[in-house]
């Protein structure tokens, strides 16, 4: 009973054994299935992004991995709707130029491709583009150029600065504001206006720009007259200069008949009117007067002339430096000082030369006479005593008293003083001239 209970124990033994590796054996191959498994799903999803549905059908009719990866590399439509031929009809692909004798065509650049480069394009063209000014703009920018017009009268310089200014529809503005500002300023300041608007007429100015600011004058007329008094006639003689230079058409003042209300408006109207009557045919170029240099040297010495006449009788010197100051001639004050030490030699009332010194020193020390004109005006005399001794007895003396007590008022320097010419300088006339003056005298 021992040895048969010993022998099924062995048997049972051996029966486990035999079961525990069946059992292993069956997880061995599982695993490898599923390894196989795995291996086959991770090919599908690194194919799945260039044709999942393909890689799929390969994968599911046969498991071979090596299958699936020669249909992944061919070149032919997966998709079923192409034609079967190689892709640009053999001559694509990476770094290919193309098929040979193949022509392309100048492919016109789009301008909203992102890649749009427009400097690359061809030739360029650069314009500079200049801004319009606005009013605030408008009236610092011209405010300056018209102030120094004023100065030096060139009208190309003007032309050439407003050039490079974009007006836009502000060009009616400009005359406008040449115009308001001459109306506080002096008579040559209109007259250097009026040329302004003829020269820039048809270049830069059109007629319908001149009408459109004679227009809001006339209605500023009101508001105008605040600060100067005389604009209506002003702007009368304005409009009659502008029709005569052909600046303004000949319907402006008749776009005006039966329309005026403002009294202001109908006595600019009326001057210009009667201006164009009497001068009909004419430029109007003296609507203004002649001012400044553009006198005749011979009409500024008689108006100064009868300016220090004037004053010897009134002893006015401010009157007198008023009048001097309206002839607009800084640069011909000398002839003043000529004039004013000549009749104190040639006067022959006593209170004469003070009154001259009196006004010199007042021109000196107001700074309306310079210096330069001042010593000038001197010299001039100086080298004109030959001639004035003939006509005035004892001139060379009573020069030198005159010299001696503008000197003690601080009117000439004491080296202008020491150049004061007496007769003993060679001044004195010889015998046969004093002879020949004698018998034409005679």
């Amino acid at each position: 009973m021992a040895t048969d209970t010993q022998g099924s124990a062995v048997e049972d033994h051996a029966l486990g054994q035999a079961a525990k590796a069946d059992s292993l054996a069956e997880r061995e191959e599982e695993l490898h299935q599923a390894r196989l498994s795995a291996k086959a799903k991770r090919k599908l999803r690194k194919n799945s992004s260039r044709d999942s549905g393909s890689g799929r059908d390969s994968f599911s009719e046969s498991g071979d991995g090596g299958c699936s990866k020669g249909k992944m590399g061919d070149k032919k439509s997966r998709s079923g709707k192409g034609r079967g031929l190689p892709k640009k009809g053999g001559a694509g692909g990476k770094g290919v130029w193309g098929a040979a004798a193949q022509v392309y065509d100048v492919e016109q650049p789009d301008i909203r491709d992102p890649n749009y480069d427009d400097d690359k394009q061809g030739e360029t063209v650069y314009q500079t583009v200049v801004p319009e000014l606005d009013d605030s703009e408008f009236e610092k920018a011209v405010t300056p150029i018209i102030q120094e017009y004023f100065q030096h009268g060139d009208t190309k310089e003007v032309a050439t600065l407003l050039r490079q200014m974009n007006f836009g529809s502000k060009k009616s503005k400009l005359p406008f504001l040449s115009v308001s500002m001459s109306l506080e300023g002096k008579a040559s300041h209109r007259e250097l206006t009026s040329r302004l608007l003829a020269d820039l007429s048809g270049k830069q100015l059109l007629t319908e720009d001149v009408a459109g600011a004679f227009d809001k004058l006339l209605r500023d007329l009101p508001d105008l007259i605040l600060d100067t008094p005389e604009a209506p006639q002003m702007v009368g003689q304005f409009v009659a200069r502008a029709m005569a230079d052909h600046v303004l058409s000949a319907e402006f003042l008749n776009n005006y008949k039966g329309k005026v209300d403002c009294e202001q408006t109908r006595q600019a109207l009326d001057k210009a009117t009667v201006l164009l009557s009497m001068n009909r045919g004419m430029r109007l170029d003296n609507v203004w007067g002649v001012g400044g240099g553009l006198r005749p040297v011979k009409q500024l010495v008689k108006e100064m002339n009868l300016l220090l006449k004037e004053y010897l009788l009134s002893t006015d010197t401010a009157e007198a430096e008023l009048c001097l100051q309206n002839l607009e001639v800084p640069h011909f004050h000398h002839e003043l000082v000529y004039e004013a030490v000549v009749m104190a030699l040639e006067s022959t009332s006593g209170n004469a030369s003070d009154l001259i010194v009196k006004l010199l020193k007042s021109l000196w020390e107001s700074g309306f006479v310079t210096l330069d004109q001042m010593n000038r005006g001197f010299k001039r005399v100086f080298e004109a005593m030959p001639e004035i001794s003939l006509d005035v007895p004892n001139s060379y003396s009573t020069l030198r008293g005159f010299v001696e007590l503008c000197h003690q008022q601080g009117v000439v320097t004491k080296a202008l003083q020491e150049q004061c010419p007496t007769r003993d300088d060679g001044s004195s006339v010889d015998d046969g001239t004093r002879n020949c003056i004698t018998e034409a005298a005679q």
